[in-house]
């Protein structure tokens, strides 16, 4: 299975009062996992967009494991579960550093759609990438 490792440092701004970072920004690690894994198999979201294809969120679950806290150093594991034909699922790991404690784990769920918000089939772009790095899907 194809993966991706992004180390993210936490910013104060991503902190609360008590300097434990705020559940919404592993979300925004989630994200930033999603475009770099593309990234690394060769692929630009911005491709997908040129392609008239958009890959909205439908859904997102995080367990919170253990709480990062300003100026730690993270790593985010990203893996795409599956491609089927109008959904992708995208599996992540938020670890320390060293990857010995995991900070939280979860996954997003993509549709297909079009420019217009109408659900399509995954494009072929995003198919050449299921059959080159051999991930899951019907």
């Amino acid at each position: 299975m194809v993966h991706n490792l992004t180390q993210i440092r936490v910013i104060y701004a991503d902190t609360d009062a008590m300097g434990i970072v705020y559940h919404t920004n592993y979300i925004k690690w989630f994200e930033i996992g999603r475009t770099e894994i593309f990234r690394q198999m060769g692929l630009l979201y911005t491709e997908v967009e040129e392609h008239g294809f958009n890959l909205p969120l439908t859904e997102a679950y995080c367990n919170y494991l253990l709480p990062a806290k300003y100026d730690q150093l993270l790593v985010v594991e990203t893996a795409i579960e599956y491609i089927t034909r109008v959904l992708v699922k995208f599996n992540y790991t938020i670890w320390d550093e060293h990857k010995k404690h995991q900070h939280a784990s979860g996954y997003t769920m993509h549709a297909c759609t079009n420019k217009e918000g109408k659900v399509r089939r995954i494009p072929q772009i995003l198919l050449d990438l299921k059959v080159k790095y051999n991930i899951k899907g019907e």
